[in-house]
């Protein structure tokens, strides 16, 4: 029969609570029921000081009762923020960064604010711990210069609205899709699945691709021996319908002319304008559509061809 294997670190902190919890009921049933004899008055100046909940509670029962109204009101006014900031990061998507991060502003300055409450309910000098940590932090500020431009740099990014989660941004020879803006870092995934994470202070020379229409584009080939003009023609009467078969593209598509001539093709281009996220599919599906038109009107796409001349072989007899 197989035994169930206790971890030592769960036991003996199993223990170190049974013994707390032994000590603490023993100064509390001393104080209740032997509180005026000399060995109650033994136990309450010696373990009594240090564990009798029973006098704590009676002592301190005011100052709990506001303590616990305290974390009760930060905990309120941040589920209030956090339900209202939640309305409005669905009606604005758009924005959610920035009122994510106000949310996070917001739910560590009341938590800071509450802390200092309570420790002013309990006697503390809040100005001098005031004064102390304001040192601290100046102190700190010295040594996390690079943090400092970085929490810096990721402000500026959010509030200037730089980019925003989802744009596909260029950086660093890096191009992905922006997952996360902190207030430190950055990170972005490209199309391999790859994930990058950017100090936000090196985020410079920033391309964001997202924020026009991006552009996909058809070169198609067509045999010199072929009417230019009429194929202009074909190509131009059936864009329209090339549009509806492909409904991502948000803008064209144009035929733009002869981008090229080639060895033993004339290259002519078609430009349309769509997602970012989905220019690659569009471009794909131009090629197609062009192809199916051409195979349909009977245009030419050449192959690569190569002319080899041969001489005569009688001239190779002469001397």
């Amino acid at each position: 029969m197989l035994k169930s294997k206790m971890n030592p670190g769960t036991l003996r902190n199993i223990i170190v609570l049974s013994v707390i919890g032994a000590v603490v009921v023993f100064t509390i049933v001393i104080a209740v029921f032997f509180g005026n004899t000399p060995f109650g008055n033994l136990v309450a100046n010696s373990f009594g000081k240090f564990f009798n909940v029973w006098v704590f509670l009676q002592t301190k029962a005011l100052i709990l009762l506001e303590t616990a109204g305290i974390i009760f009101f930060v905990w309120a006014l941040n589920q209030v923020v956090h339900m209202l900031i939640g309305l409005i990061v669905k009606k604005r998507s758009h924005r959610s960064t920035i009122w994510i991060i106000i949310r996070s502003i917001f739910k560590y300055g009341t938590e800071v604010v509450g802390v200092f409450l309570i420790l002013s309910t309990w006697g503390v000098e809040t100005p001098t711990l005031l004064a102390g940590a304001g040192i601290l932090g100046l102190a700190l500020s010295f040594g996390a210069q690079s943090l400092i431009e970085d929490v810096i740099a990721g402000l500026f990014i959010i509030f200037e609205k730089q980019f925003v989660v989802g744009d596909i941004i260029q950086v660093a020879g890096f191009r992905g899709t922006v997952l996360e803006i902190g207030v430190r870092t950055t990170t972005f995934e490209d199309l391999n699945g790859d994930v990058m994470v950017m100090n936000n202070s090196d985020l410079r020379m920033t391309i964001n691709t997202s924020i026009n229409p991006s552009p996909s584009i058809c070169d198609i080939a067509i045999s010199y021996s072929e009417d230019l003009e009429r194929v202009e023609r074909i190509i131009r009467s059936h864009l329209d319908e090339i549009k509806a078969k492909i409904p991502d593209i948000i803008e064209g598509p144009f035929y733009k002319g002869v981008q090229s001539l080639g060895e033993s093709s004339v290259v002519l281009r078609i430009y349309a304008r769509t997602d970012e996220t989905k220019k690659g599919q569009v471009t794909r599906e131009l090629n197609k559509e062009m192809k199916l038109l051409f195979d349909h009107e009977g245009i030419e796409i050449p192959f690569s061809q190569l002319v080899v001349r041969v001489e005569d072989p009688e001239k190779f007899g002469k001397k």
